[in-house]
């Protein structure tokens, strides 16, 4: 495993994380609290040393099995968490989005909480939790300054919702020097991670980046096929089924960056985004063991050649040579989708 840093903050990331939000949720099938914190700790066991999670996840119980999973092992590892919605008074209607508060004094409420749920006296990622562009404000700024300041916690970060906002929220927490910006970005969907590269390279900014949804909800680690049948409880499957065929055709163009032996689809993934020096570390979906095992690898598999990289570039700018699309237009919106008419972007693109 391979090391790197979030922006200018010190704080160390394995190249690979663990993104919680499959431990203490259902989103992505049941698992019982010990199954959920033995894979956390076999994720350490592999070199994984970056956990992510929310306190919304599980209303709660993400965070609470994290601290769980990591009692004894606080020093190996880094602890990324995110606050700002609302689940103490408002109960979880199926998938859909709770109400946000980013207000000085609910964040502040909200930022104890995590600590307690943890079992942790510091965070060293705090991250607001899909924060529109006008909710941060002077106050909330301030709030976060104080937290770093006072040792409590080490890097600050803004985590993007694929269908809340992304464009401007990002920018902004890019100008602003934020030490990392979470999003969804994969081989499937470059457009988002592409723009924020270029902001990157535009202000001189060392803020860091931090790609979730590497494997595009399973389909470029070959988990969900055209013909999978899904759980009622995983949220994949209330997807249209063109998102499953076209993501399967567009698989199929990708399989020049398969190494017999050297490197999976699944790890070339991985590898695709770790090929951009801004990434600090990559958190995919892990379900099993096995998929730790293998992910965790990534990180020393060779990485993509700049030719490999270049040809990914021709597929996805000519869309792959594939007619139609993935059927996924309307979960797609950047706060209304305003700015990403304004930035000439591709609403299909944007976002999933």
């Amino acid at each position: 495993m391979h090391y790197r840093t979030l922006g200018t903050s010190g704080v160390e990331a394995s190249e690979i994380g663990f993104g919680a939000w499959v431990v203490g949720s259902d989103w992505w099938g049941d698992r019982s609290d010990e199954a959920a914190i033995e894979m956390v700790r076999h994720a350490i066991d592999r070199g994984i040393t970056y956990f992510d999670t929310g306190d919304v996840y599980g209303h709660g119980d993400s965070e609470r099995l994290v601290g769980r999973a990591l009692e004894g092992r606080r020093e190996e590892v880094t602890i990324a968490t995110k606050i700002g919605y609302d689940f103490y008074d408002n109960p979880q209607a199926g998938h859909g989005e709770l109400p946000k508060e980013m207000h000085r004094e609910y964040l502040e409420d909200a930022f104890e909480r995590s600590l307690d749920r943890l079992g942790v006296e510091r965070i060293d990622h705090l991250q607001l939790h899909n924060a529109n562009a006008d909710e941060i404000d002077a106050d909330v700024l301030e709030f976060l300054d104080e937290l770093r300041e006072g040792d409590r916690v080490d890097a600050i970060g803004l985590a993007l919702g694929p269908s809340i906002g992304w464009l401007a929220e990002g920018d902004m927490a890019i100008e602003r020097e934020f030490d990392a910006v979470q999003l969804v970005w994969n081989l499937l969907e470059q457009d988002v991670g592409n723009h924020f590269l270029e902001t990157i390279e535009r202000t001189g900014s060392e803020t860091s980046l931090v790609p979730r949804v590497p494997h595009s909800s399973g389909l470029l680690n070959e988990q969900v096929r055209p013909d999978t049948e899904l759980s009622e409880g995983d949220h994949r499957a209330y997807r249209p089924d063109a998102w499953y065929e076209t993501g399967w055709e567009k698989l199929e163009r990708l399989r020049f960056l398969e190494r017999d032996g050297d490197r999976t689809m699944a790890q070339a993934a991985l590898q695709y985004l770790l090929y951009h020096d801004a990434v600090a570390t990559v958190t995919p979906t892990f379900r099993t063991r096995d998929d730790i095992d293998e992910w965790a690898a990534a990180s020393d598999v060779p990485p993509l050649s700049d030719e490999e990289y270049e040809r990914v570039r021709e597929l996805y700018a000519a869309d792959f040579g594939i007619e139609g699309d993935d059927g996924m237009d309307a979960l797609r919106s950047s706060v209304g989708g305003e700015d990403i008419d304004a930035a000439g972007l591709d609403k299909e693109s944007a976002g999933s």
